[in-house]
């Protein structure tokens, strides 16, 4: 039992941990080359949540027929999702926690999107990377990996107002 527990936590971490690579190193980094793949996370996304307050509009119909921030953002999932099936027959359930994380993932990123109320107090490190700092809070499901790599960085600015 405390085998199985390990592998579930194992692989929320790891799927946390590539949240963080993944926003930082492939969709900012190499997003920055104009020309790139990754390039509609800087030039589509992050352009149109700043211009919209973090509403991204791209989230908002379901039909995937439109090829924009929602429908590349589901088909760079399934490419981990198939890059990580071979894992299925080592470890079930690691590979379900991943799945698990990757579906919570683009529930929430989605939800933070149209909502942004609901970002600002369930989200906040993502909230406030796209109107703060770009440049850190990496992380979208859990700050974990923004913790542990010393990257969530909070912007007071951006604090809800206190009622007295």
């Amino acid at each position: 039992m405390l085998a199985l527990a390990l592998q579930f936590i194992a692989g929320l971490l790891y799927a946390n941990a590539g949240e963080w690579f993944m926003h930082k190193y492939i969709l900012h980094a190499l997003g920055q080359q104009p020309h790139s793949f990754w390039a509609y996370h800087l030039q589509e996304h992050h352009a149109v949540c700043t211009q919209n307050g973090m509403i991204d509009p791209g989230y908002q119909s379901m039909t995937l027929t439109t090829w924009n921030t929602q429908s590349k953002e589901l088909v760079v999932l399934a490419g981990i999702v198939l890059l990580n099936a071979p894992l299925f027959m080592l470890s079930p359930i690691f590979t379900c926690a991943l799945y698990g994380s990757l579906a919570l993932y683009y529930y929430k990123h989605r939800k933070a999107h149209l909502d942004p109320e609901w970002a600002k107090r369930h989200l906040r490190w993502h909230y406030e990377h796209h109107l703060g700092d770009g440049s850190a809070n990496w992380c979208i499901s859990w700050p974990w990996f923004d913790y542990l790599m010393g990257t969530r960085v909070k912007n007071p600015a951006l604090e809800p107002k206190k009622i007295s």
